[in-house]
């Protein structure tokens, strides 16, 4: 089990049929898993918007006698690193928990089977539409740059409005069988809507969030989390950019073509003289 506070929460929520008011509190704790042991249920209840006794149904869902006895649960097993992290200014207790993150993700890719799926899933799509919007905006357009020069037809999704759903369309009938989305808090409606779109139309949904429990997992086939960081005012996303670049190795392993585009791209872009390097 991971010794960073998202992975014991994760961990600790695995196993239960959890309602959506439930689900709903679990992605709040996991988004503020170094906060949680410290917080009353009256102010986690405030920050998941439900309501008190809806958090001290929660707890005893997860086998406590109340929100107390979780509370106690969470305080007991927060690691020594903990106290170490406090005698470090705010810059670096962000750094340090971006550290957590990914010793997190490591620990969850020992397992690599739900990336070598997602891999052949990317690599089968023709196109591969690749969504994310407003926060996720830069992981998807990072992507996509990326996995153009490896996959044949990769259409960047990085607008909402009106167009989505037609662009959407237009991936369905070119022949996409997959779709990869980038989604990070706070989650638009709009990427919710547009991935139970996706869904419908027939589309496997493979999908990079911070929390199995975020509000874009039930229109998720495949959802592979990775923390955020949230240390400062604005979230740091360390562990899902790294993610991204690992399933575009899995998807460039199953791409057989792969090299020989990479080969021919440096050809190109030396005659060309694109890089000063």
């Amino acid at each position: 089990m991971s010794d960073s506070p998202a992975g014991r929460l994760q961990a600790l929520f695995e196993g239960h049929r959890l309602t959506p008011t439930q689900r709903r509190i679990a992605h709040c704790m996991v988004r503020r898993a170094a906060d949680v042991p410290f917080l009353s249920s009256v102010e986690l209840a405030e920050l998941a918007g439900v309501s008190q006794p809806s958090v001290t149904r929660f707890a005893v869902a997860l086998g406590f006698d109340g929100y107390p006895a979780l509370r106690k649960h969470l305080r007991d097993s927060v690691p020594a690193v903990a106290e170490e992290h406090a005698a470090h200014n705010e810059y670096q207790q962000a750094v340090l928990g971006e550290i957590e993150n990914l010793k997190h993700l490591a620990e969850l890719l020992a397992d690599p089977a739900p990336v070598e799926r997602a891999g052949r899933l990317l690599a089968a799509s023709r196109p591969l539409p690749v969504l994310g919007l407003r926060a996720a905006s830069s992981q998807a357009r990072g992507f996509a740059y990326f996995a153009g020069k490896v996959h044949p037809d990769v259409r960047l999704l990085d607008e909402g409005g009106s167009m989505l759903d037609d662009r959407i369309d237009a991936a369905v009938r070119a022949g996409a069988s997959a779709l990869l989305c980038f989604a990070l808090p706070r989650h638009p409606r709009e990427v919710v809507d547009a991935l139970a779109y996706a869904s419908a139309a027939g589309l496997t949904v493979v999908t990079v969030a911070e929390s199995a429990f975020a509000p874009v997992a039930a229109h998720s086939d495949l959802l592979i989390p990775a923390a955020v960081g949230t240390g400062l005012a604005f979230d740091t996303a360390c562990a899902p950019m790294l993610l991204g670049r690992v399933l575009l190795e899995a998807m460039a392993d199953e791409l057989p073509d792969a090299q020989a585009r990479l080969e021919e791209f440096d050809v190109k872009a030396a005659a060309r003289g694109l890089f000063v390097d």
